[in-house]
C-alpha cells in the first residue's frame, strides 16, 4: 500500500455501509444500494480532511482491510444470477470508486472486475447496463492513465461502444456508455490515436441525429434522445482536447456550422451543450491561431445574444436562468476572449478553471465521481497529475501555518496545468501524420 494511502483519514463510515453484502446486519441485497446512498449522501465529503482536536486515533490498516472484504464481497455478488443482486452490487461499488482511492486493491482484481462488467454490459438489462458503464468509467479512473487502465480500456470499449451505437438499446444505457467511453478514452488511451479516432467517431454518429436536415430544419427526436445527444457531445467535446492541431482544424471545419444550427433546439439542456462545445472549440482553435475566427461568426453572435437574454415564457424560469448566464460566458469569451474564473477548494489546496478546456475536464470528472470530487482531487494521482496538484499533501498544522498567497497558488497552479498540456500535445504532434 502507498504511504499517501495509509495516511488517509477514515471514519469508518464505509465499512458499515457495505455490512449488507455479507448480510452481517440482516440487510438483503435487494436493500443493500439504498443503505449505500443514504450513508453517503450525508458522509461523503466527511473523510477527506483530518479534523483537530478529536483525539480518536483510527486504526487506518483495520479500516482499510474490513472496507476491501466488503468491496470483495460485492465483487463477488456481479456474479450472481439475480439481476437485483448484482445491480446493488453494482451500486455499492459506485459509490464505494467514487469515494475512495483504491489503486492497489483493484489492481490484481482488475481482469475480475472487468469481465463482471463486462458480462453485465452485454447480458444485462438497460439499467445493469447504465451501472455497469458508470463503473467502467471509475475503474479506469481508479487505475490511472498507466498499462492497466489501457488494458482495461481496451477490454470494454468495443462493448461500450457497441451498446452507445446500438438504436435498440436502452436510452439510459447508451447515455451512460456515452460518458464511459468518452472518460475512459480521456485516461487511458491519450497515446492510442487508433482508440481516440474510434471513440471519437462512435460518439459523434451519435449526436450528428440532431444535426440539420438536408432542408436546414432540425430533425424531430423522441422524449429522452437530446439527453443522449448532449451526453454524446459533452464526451466527444472532451477527447477533442486531446486532437492534435490537423484534426481540431478539421472538426471546426466540419462541426462549428452544424453545432451553431443546432443553438435553434427546443430541448435547453442541449442548447448548453452546444453552447459550451462551441466556446471549447473557439479556444482550441485560437490556441492553434490566434486570429482564428468562425466564418459565420457576426451570425453566431447573433445567435447567442438572443440566448442569452431568452425571455420566452414558455420555458421554466429556471431554465431561462440559467440558459442566459452560459450563455453571456460563451458571448463574452467569443467576442472578447472573457472568462468568468472559477474557484474550487478542496481541503487546504484549490485550483482555478480559467478557460473552457479546464472547465470541460473538470465537469467531466465531477459528472462520473459526484460528491467524490473534491476527495479525489485530494488523493487520487491521476487527477493531481491532470491538474498539475502534485503528490496528495500530508495534512497537519504546520502545513496551515504556511499557506501561500492566492496569487501565488493561482500562478502555480495554471503554470503546472499547461506544463501537463503542453506534454500531452508532444503525443498529439506524435500523432499528426495519421489524425
Amino acid at each position: 500500500m502507498q504511504a499517501w494511502q495509509k495516511k488517509e483519514s477514515r471514519d469508518g463510515h464505509f465499512s458499515k455501509i457495505l455490512n449488507g453484502a455479507r448480510g452481517e446486519s440482516g440487510v438483503s441485497d435487494d436493500d443493500l444500494a439504498s443503505d449505500v446512498l443514504s450513508h453517503y449522501s450525508s458522509a461523503s465529503e466527511s473523510a477527506s480532511v483530518i479534523e483537530e482536536g478529536t483525539g480518536e486515533v483510527v486504526d487506518e490498516q483495520t479500516a482499510q482491510e474490513e472496507t476491501e472484504d466488503k468491496l470483495k464481497q460485492c465483487i463477488d455478488n456481479l456474479m450472481e444470477k439475480s439481476a437485483k443482486t448484482r445491480l446493488a452490487a453494482l451500486e455499492s461499488l459506485r459509490l464505494g470508486f467514487s469515494s475512495r482511492v483504491l489503486y492497489e486493491f483493484l489492481l490484481e482484481r482488475r481482469f475480475t472486475i472487468s469481465d463482471c462488467l463486462e458480462r453485465s454490459l452485454r447480458k444485462g438489462g438497460g439499467e445493469e447496463q447504465a451501472a455497469a458503464a458508470t463503473v467502467c468509467a471509475l475503474l479506469c479512473m481508479q487505475l490511472g492513465g498507466g498499462v492497466e487502465g489501457e488494458e482495461g480500456f481496451k477490454m470494454l470499449r468495443p462493448i461500450l461502444s457497441s451498446i452507445l451505437i446500438d438504436s435498440c438499446a436502452s436510452l439510459s444505457a447508451r447515455q451512460s456508455c456515452a460518458r464511459a467511453l468518452g472518460m475512459c478514452c480521456y485516461v487511458s488511451a491519450s497515446d492510442d490515436a487508433e482508440d481516440l479516432l474510434k471513440s471519437l467517431g462512435h460518439l459523434e454518429s451519435v449526436f450528428m441525429g440532431a444535426y440539420p436536415l438536408g432542408d436546414g430544419t432540425l430533425p424531430s427526436v423522441k422524449a429522452g434522445t437530446p439527453a443522449l445527444h448532449s451526453a454524446a457531445l459533452q464526451s466527444w467535446a472532451l477527447l477533442c482536447t486531446l486532437c492534435t492541431a490537423s484534426r481540431i482544424n478539421t472538426i471546426l471545419n466540419h462541426h462549428l456550422p452544424h453545432l451553431h444550427a443546432c443553438l435553434e433546439s427546443s430541448e435547453v439542456n442541449f442548447r448548453i451543450a452546444v453552447g459550451e462545445t462551441i466556446a471549447l472549440l473557439y479556444e482550441l482553435g485560437r490556441d492553434i491561431d490566434q486570429e482564428f475566427e468562425y466564418e459565420d461568426c457576426n451570425a453566431l453572435c447573433d445567435s447567442l445574444k438572443s440566448l442569452a437574454t431568452d425571455g420566452n415564457k414558455h420555458r421554466a424560469k429556471n431554465d431561462r436562468r440559467k440558459q442566459r448566464s452560459i450563455f453571456r460566458e460563451v458571448l463574452h469569451y467569443i467576442e472578447n476572449e472573457d472568462f468568468t474564473e472559477e474557484k474550487i477548494q478542496f481541503g487546504i489546496e484549490v485550483i482555478y478553471i480559467d478557460g473552457w478546456m479546464r472547465r470541460k475536464i473538470y465537469d467531466a470528472f465531477k459528472e462520473v465521481l459526484e460528491s467524490g470530487v473534491r476527495h479525489h482531487l485530494q488523493f487520487n494521482p491521476l487527477l493531481r497529475d491532470i491538474f498539475g496538484l502534485g503528490p496528495p499533501l500530508i495534512l497537519d498544522a504546520s502545513v496551515k501555518a504556511s499557506r501561500i498567497s492566492r496569487t501565488e497558488r493561482h500562478l502555480f497552479n495554471s503554470a503546472a496545468f499547461k506544463a501537463r498540456t503542453k506534454l500531452r500535445n508532444k503525443v498529439r504532434d506524435k500523432r499528426a501524420d495519421v489524425m
